[in-house]
This record gives C-alpha cells, sequence and structure tokens, in this order.
C-alpha cells in the first residue's frame, strides 16, 4: 500500500514520486490550500494539497477539506523541498505534494487528543489511541531495541535460549502463585511460573552450560509503578561459575546494551558494595548513588543521654540511632517537618527528631532539653552539621530505622535538588542469608530458597543462621534494582538443610521439591544466575518513572485491564468444565 514511511521522507526524495499511509496528526484548511501532518511509527512529513494549473484537482481539495483529526489515510504525491524549514522534525525540509489522497477509515471525535496529558485511567481504557502517541512510539521502540540489543551480545557468547513451562508446579515462599485448574486432573491445579528458577538450575545440572530466556513470569501480589502482576524478565544461568564470572560478564552486557540503545557509557568497573554497608550508608539496599546525602550513626553519641527513646535504642543489639544532615533545610518550616514525620510513619517510623541551625547558627531543637550544651553540640558535629541545616534522628530496631530513614534520604534528595545528573550503576554483594518472621516466628529467604550461603558448612550454617550471609548480589542503576541473582546451592544436603531452616518439612520438600533434591543428586556443577528486569531497564532507558509506559497493555494499580475489561466472571458452564465452584467473599 506504501513506498516509503512519513518520519523517513527527506531531501534525497526531492522530485520522486511515494506513496504514504497514516494518520492525520493535524490538518490546516487554508481555503484553496490544505496541509496535513501525516503521521506513522517514523514520524510526521507535511502533505500539500493545492490547485494546480495543469488539471483539474477540485475533488483532491474536497477529500482534503474534510480529514479531520486521527483520520487513516493514503497519500500519494511528489517530494518537493519546504519553503518554510520546520526544524522540529526531522522531515521538516522537505513536504509532499499530494496528488491522490484516500480516505482510509474516518475517525470518530476522540476521548482525548495526542498533544494532551489525559488521566491514566482514560490512556489505559483507549490503550490503542495511546499508543499511537509518538511519545508512546519511542519509548516500546526502546524497549524492542534493548531486548534486541541482549539477544545479540549473549548469542555472540554462546548462550542458548531455551523456553521453560508457563504451565508449572506451585511452590512455597515468595509472592502468592497465579493458579490454573486442570481439567484432566479434576481438584489439581496448575501454577503460573514466577520465575524459570528450578527450571535453569535443572538447565545446568542437564549441562547446557550458558542458558537465556526473555521470560514472562506472574505474581499475584499488590502493583506500584514499578511492579506488575505480569513481567519481562531476562533470565540467565551458568554453570561451573563464581559470583564475579556472573558479575563480569553481565556488568560488561549492560555496559554495551547502553552504549547501544542509548549511546550512554556507564562506569567501568561498576562501583561495588556489601548489604550491610549500603544500608549503614544510605538505609537502602538499592541506594540512590545520585544523592549524595548520608545516613550517620550516633548511637555511641546519645547512649548516655536523658532521652530513653534514644538510649534504648542504642543500648539494643538490634537497635539503630541513626542520623540525616541536609545541608540547607533549616529553611523548612514545621508543617513541612511535620510532612517529613508523616512520610517516615508510612515506612515504619513513630516518631521523628529533629534539630534545625539557623544561618546565626543557633539551634532549635526538641529533643536538645535532654542533652547538656556540650554534648548535643557533640552530637550535631559529629553529623557535620553547620548553619542552616536541619539534622533528623531516627531511633528503634536496626532494619525500621533504616528504612524509614533511607526514604527520608530519597525525599530530601529531590525536594533539595540533590539529585545529580547521569548514571550510577552499583553492584550490592553479600546479602543475608535469612530474615527471621516475627509473625510466622521463623526464617524465610531473603532471595529464594535456592540461594548458596557463603559457608561450606552445614553446622556452620545452623549455629549462625540469623547472622549467614548468602552468595547473592544485585545490580542497581540510579536506585532501581534491575537484576538480582546468586550462586546457587548445588548439593542436596546443603539444599535440604536450608529447607529444614526454612521451616519446609521433609514431607513437603519431597512434595514441592523432590525433582529438584533428585537432580542434585546426580552430579549437579556449580552454578549461578541473574534475572534482570526488562520492563524496569526499558522504562530507565526510555526516561519514564512507570514500566506501565514501556508495557504494551499493562494492568491498573487495581490489577484490572481497563480496555477489555479483564479479569471478568466466566459462565458456570466453563467453571463445571474445570470443577470450580465459586465462593463469593461475604460483606
Amino acid at each position: 500500500m506504501r513506498t516509503h514511511f512519513c518520519g523517513l521522507i527527506d531531501e534525497t526524495l526531492i522530485g520522486q514520486s511515494v506513496t504514504l499511509c497514516g494518520w492525520a496528526d493535524a490538518a490546516r484548511n487554508m481555503g484553496q490550500l490544505v496541509f496535513i501532518d501525516l503521521r506513522d511509527h517514523e514520524g510526521i512529513v507535511q502533505i500539500v494539497a493545492e490547485p494546480t494549473p495543469a488539471a483539474d484537482n477540485a475533488a483532491l481539495l474536497e477529500v482534503a477539506a474534510r480529514v479531520g483529526y486521527e483520520d487513516c489515510l493514503r497519500v500519494t504525491g511528489t517530494v518537493r523541498r519546504r519553503q518554510a524549514v520546520n526544524d522540529k522534525i526531522k522531515t521538516g525540509q522537505v513536504e509532499v505534494v499530494a496528488e491522490r489522497i484516500e480516505l482510509l477509515n474516518k475517525a470518530e471525535p476522540l476521548p482525548f487528543h495526542h498533544h494532551e496529558n489525559p488521566g491514566e485511567d482514560i490512556r489505559l481504557k483507549y490503550r490503542y489511541l495511546d499508543l499511537r502517541r509518538p511519545e508512546m512510539q519511542h519509548k516500546l521502540r526502546t524497549r524492542t531495541r534493548l531486548v534486541s540489543a541482549l539477544r545479540r551480545y549473549l548469542d555472540a557468547r554462546g548462550f542458548q535460549d531455551i523456553e521453560t513451562p508457563i504451565l508449572t508446579k506451585a511452590t512455597p515462599e515468595g509472592a502468592r502463585d497465579f493458579l490454573v485448574p486442570a481439567r484432566m486432573h479434576p481438584g489439581e491445579f496448575y501454577a503460573l511460573p514466577q520465575s524459570p528458577q528450578l527450571f535453569k538450575q535443572i538447565l545446568m545440572m542437564a549441562g547446557f552450560d550458558r542458558y537465556y530466556q526473555i521470560a514472562r513470569c506472574f505474581r499475584d501480589e499488590a502493583l506500584r509503578a514499578d511492579r506488575q502482576l505480569e513481567f519481562t524478565q531476562l533470565d540467565m544461568e551458568f554453570a561451573w561459575v563464581t559470583e564475579r564470572d556472573v558479575q563480569d560478564l553481565t556488568e560488561d552486557m549492560i555496559r554495551t546494551v547502553f552504549r547501544e540503545v542509548i549511546g550512554v557509557e556507564l562506569a567501568n568497573p561498576f562501583p561495588r558494595m556489601t548489604y550491610a554497608e549500603a544500608m549503614r550508608r544510605y538505609g537502602s539496599d538499592k541506594p540512590d548513588l545520585r544523592i549524595d546525602l548520608e545516613l550517620v550513626d550516633v548511637a555511641e553519641q546519645v547512649k548516655d543521654c536523658g532521652f530513653a527513646v534514644f538510649t534504648a535504642a542504642a543500648r539494643d543489639p538490634n537497635g539503630r540511632v541513626a542520623a540525616l544532615r541536609i545541608p540547607g533545610g533549616a529553611t523548612l518550616s514545621r508543617k513541612q517537618i511535620d510532612d517529613y514525620a508523616a512520610h517516615a510513619a508510612k515506612f515504619g517510623a513513630k516518631g521523628l527528631a529533629y534539630a534545625k541551625i539557623d544561618g546565626s547558627g543557633a539551634v532549635s531543637s526538641p529533643i536538645a532539653k535532654f542533652f547538656d550544651e556540650s554534648a548535643f553540640a557533640a552530637l550535631l558535629a559529629h553529623v557535620g552539621a553547620g548553619n542552616g541545616d536541619i539534622v533528623f534522628f531516627g531511633a528503634g530496631a536496626y532494619a525500621t530505622v533504616s528504612e524509614f530513614m533511607g526514604a527520608l534520604r530519597l525525599k530530601a534528595g529531590r525536594e533539595f535538588n540533590r539529585v545529580q545528573d547521569g548514571w550510577k550503576p552499583l553492584w550490592v554483594t553479600d546479602f543475608p542469608m535469612f530474615e527471621w518472621d516475627e509473625d510466622a516466628q521463623r526464617y524465610v529467604a531473603l532471595h529464594h530458597p535456592f540461594t548458596a550461603p557463603a559457608v561450606d558448612s552445614i553446622d556452620e550454617l545452623r549455629a549462625n543462621a540469623r547472622t549467614a550471609v548468602s552468595r547473592g548480589y544485585d545490580m542497581v542503576l540510579n536506585g532501581n534494582e534491575i537484576g538480582g541473582g546468586s550462586i546457587r546451592i548445588h548439593r542436596p544436603q546443603m539444599q535440604a538443610a536450608v529447607f529444614d531452616l526454612l521451616g519446609i518439612s521433609p514431607e513437603e520438600q519431597r512434595a514441592k521439591f523432590g525433582f529438584l533434591l533428585d537432580a542434585l543428586k546426580y552430579g549437579a556443577p556449580p552454578h549461578g544466575g541473574i534475572a534482570f528486569g526488562i520492563d524496569r531497564i526499558a522504562a530507565l532507558m526510555a526516561g519514564t518513572e512507570s514500566i506501565r509506559d514501556v508495557i504494551a497493555f499493562p494492568k491498573t494499580t487495581t490489577a484490572q485491564c481497563l480496555m477489555t475489561g479483564a479479569p471478568s466472571p466466566v459462565e458456570e458452564a466453563q467453571l463445571a468444565e474445570v470443577h470450580i465452584q465459586v465462593r463469593r467473599p461475604q460483606p
């Protein structure tokens, strides 16, 4: 139907006849002269319908005069140089003089204009219109280029692209599974994979050495800007490797694709930081290094003060008292300070102490009365506070304080314009093996139950489970975890011991993971891997905060597809086929 794309018409085509297809991005009727901006996925070119002395083109002008916004057109004409150059578009040096305009499909009045910024619900309901916008076309094409670059890199290095099952077995740990009733096995269910984790480990045991897959994964969990029920990850696994083998190759891969896709040179090598250091300095296991603010531990400075909240946390082996200095923060009003306290409360803070130092050096603080003057001055000096600064203090359990003070750091970094331009990658290593779940009174795996501990001794792991370190690692970029992985457990005895520490009984181990434990018995090699979030990396490359902008058909934060109306009820006959009876929630 066409000979060229709209956005690729240039000066090399002057004098040539072209046939173009696209949508009318704008139409300007000047009487005997009609201008149409014709748009396809490559861009926009100006179409001109004008009187021609050599031919009767009244019919052409009549069709052109009827063209409306988003009408679907086919135009044949001759390329010529524009008199009024438009430097804002790449075709701005030329235009196409129309000889024939076909109205392929008339568009009804649209619910929103492409140049507006409609609400997200409207965009998702009419996603096909939203995706026509050049901004969205650019974002989705960035994602396409990312995936192509990743495949090229891995194909050239001997990785095999192997598909793993979508219908698989439900497993404990992690998020909730999406369950699929098995019609041929009444009362039994498949689960959609949260990741291909076990299958890729089995592939290493099967001798495939280097595996990758652009994998669809599913997790039944709460949604937010960087999370969806279904998502895409680059899944990778290597046999006969250590942590550095995996990290060095994937770091080079990420550097390469950023260079190829968006022309960005990332640091070489990436800096490295342990989990413990990241939490101590930044209150996060995915610190945004573009923000130069850091947390400072002040337990030693406050352990003998008169403020019981501080002293209790300072003397608790599992407690923490931390300070965050914000240069220039003394300008905050009391209401703004209360807003910071409310923000910290969302992350577990029961209160937020502060000290303001005005331009003359005078200190105002609700906790100053609990210190003698010299001790409070020494505390502020230890934090590095000076005239015009504010210092926030948090006290309580170590993990809780780290989390809410880390959240304050991010908020202050944005609001005080301390987020530097550029890209700050980072490896975070040496994650804890387990977390203690107070409600369940048991350990849970920080990454997943197949991550190898740093120690080889099962007895040593059991004796020091609370402080055990894993062989896990995450790649972080500008405060986003873009990849996470680990060296896996390759000995059945160690895997059984880890299951046992997680409270998974031998019977449940056999029922849920018997195939893995069996496979580990037959000469499983040391192996490890990593998974990268395609959606998250594409969003970073495209310069958007929400992964929904780089997913063609995402769900809302209420887990709905507004365009199709999913999820929706199904007929009783369908439920009967799969032996399901719906139990409605009680009001």
